[in-house]
């Protein structure tokens, strides 16, 4: 079979984290909007998943983006043993539906995008991509000047 024919992946494998020496397990995670709506990027939106996220904590986040279709952010768990991933990306988006009066299954995508990081570099790596993202959007001039993005908790990597 010709490699470039493979079937494209339509829902995102999660994979358990993996502890590794005691590192730090840290998470990027990407959610977006049902249908890519444009609609996260005001300053209600960014306020209510600040606090969706701080009540849901089994996972920490540390620092995040807030496109205007989706939400860019890095996790680590905040108990132990960690609880599921999915679990918690489900409450605080039920969260924010219930803050932004929206019915669950019209707001966001039924799914989410993850990845463990493996090195500080690869975090620090990720996160001047996601810096960067409202630049590259055309939505600010420098990543500095983006009003909806943050870091809630320092993750840190240990090596």
């Amino acid at each position: 079979m010709d490699p470039s024919a493979q079937p494209q992946r339509h829902r995102p494998a999660h994979f358990p984290s993996v502890p590794d020496n005691n590192r730090a397990i840290i998470i990027f995670l990407t959610v977006c909007t049902k249908n890519r709506r444009r609609c996260l990027a005001t300053h209600f939106v960014h306020k209510d998943f600040q606090t969706a996220v701080i009540a849901a904590d089994h996972w920490l986040v540390g620092r995040y983006v807030v496109m205007p279709d989706h939400i860019h952010l890095f996790c680590s768990p905040g108990t132990v043993p960690e609880r599921p991933l999915s679990n918690w990306v489900r409450f605080w988006k039920a969260s924010m539906c219930k803050a932004l009066c929206a019915p669950e299954g019209t707001f966001w995508q039924t799914d989410f995008w993850d990845r463990q990081l493996r090195s500080r570099e690869s975090y620090d790596e990720k996160w001047e991509y996601v810096r960067q993202n409202p630049v590259r959007a055309g939505l600010v001039e420098r990543s500095d000047d983006w009003p909806f993005q943050g870091e809630l908790n320092i993750l840190r990597w240990h090596d």
